[in-house]
């Protein structure tokens, strides 16, 4: 079994970024004031002073042109790590990600890949109002040709980013900024985690939550409440949501008989509502109630804090609902 200690999801990332920028030399950096100042959440802090000006860029404020200098570089052979800052700023950039990077190996005939990773920043929380408060992830797992990853622990976070950038597909890489300061053993020295493999966070026989990035601390907390009620709680973390790993997902499900889906992204056409269909599709017949989801209310993220936390799922709704599935306390 490897060594461990504990890091923080931030450390665990720039621990990733360093150990890649030093294993290849195709790897490079590059975002709004990601060099000198360190990022705006401090990830990237040091890396610039280590790596030089040409492999940690600060870039204008263009997200479209550096998504666009991403894409060329990766099909020149380079391997860039994009960040945009926060996920909402996306939508400056949708034409580079979705009509070109997604689509270029296809389109080319095989001949071209863009091994491009873009880390954005997502979830409520900080009071950031609406135009830096969403969680958009369902919009780029819409699109085929891009892999989607939501690391909610260090150790996933290190390994996803590793496999991240190693593979040969355009991935978008969402860290929940809430989550930054989350502590967890991650391995020492080099490891990857595979894109498209789930994890079991917590085994449980009565309710499968399958939640994604910082909603597993929810379900984690959530299901220490349940298990005064004798309700036993398994928490399924599928880490990328494209790929996704049905098997583990339905797996549980089989076991459990029930499910609660859980998601900080819009609950309207998002995450919830497609695993919650593959759910119903693929185990109906082991299904002992309906499956029940859980995301965040169709509004402009509020700036106030009372209503901000208003709008995402909390630890009593996830209980609630859970409890809700068996008619009566269990």
């Amino acid at each position: 079994m490897s060594e461990t200690r504990d890091l923080t999801i931030a450390e665990a990332i720039r621990e990733a970024l360093t150990e890649e920028l030093d294993r290849d030399p195709t790897v490079f950096l590059i975002g709004e004031d990601i060099g000198r100042a360190g990022g705006t959440f401090n990830i990237t802090a040091g890396l610039q002073e280590r790596f030089g000006k040409d492999r940690v860029m600060d870039a204008p404020i263009s997200e479209a042109g550096i998504a666009g200098l991403g894409v060329g570089a990766a099909m020149a052979g380079m391997r860039p790590v994009v960040e945009i800052m926060f996920c909402d700023f996306l939508t400056l950039a949708m034409d580079q990600i979705v009509n070109q990077a997604a689509k270029l190996h296809y389109m080319t005939g095989g001949q071209a890949q863009v091994p491009l990773v873009i880390r954005t920043m997502m979830g409520a929380g900080r009071s950031a109002a609406a135009q830096h408060s969403q969680s958009l992830h369902a919009w780029m797992a819409h699109i085929p040709g891009l892999k989607v990853v939501l690391p909610s622990t260090p150790r996933d976070a290190k390994g996803l980013l590793k496999s991240a950038i190693r593979d040969n597909n355009p991935v978008v890489f969402f860290e929940d900024k809430m989550s930054y300061g989350v502590k967890g053993p991650v391995d020492k020295g080099d490891y990857t985690i595979p894109l498209g493999v789930g994890d079991v966070k917590r085994t449980g026989e009565h309710v499968t939550l399958v939640a994604t990035s910082s909603m597993i601390q929810v379900a984690l907390e959530a299901a220490e409440v349940l298990s005064s009620d004798g309700i036993s709680a398994e928490i399924v973390d599928p880490r990328t949501v494209k790929p996704l790993d049905k098997e583990t997902i339905l797996s549980s499900v089989k076991k459990t008989g029930r499910a609660v889906v859980i998601d900080e992204g819009y609950l309207s056409y998002g995450v919830t509502a497609e695993i919650a269909a593959i759910i119903s599709d693929e185990a109906f017949d082991w299904l002992d109630a309906p499956v029940k989801r859980l995301g965040a209310t169709d509004v402009p993220i509020p700036m106030a804090p009372a209503l901000e936390l208003a709008t995402v799922p909390s630890i009593e709704q996830v209980v609630e609902t859970a409890r809700g599935l068996f008619g009566r306390r269990f």
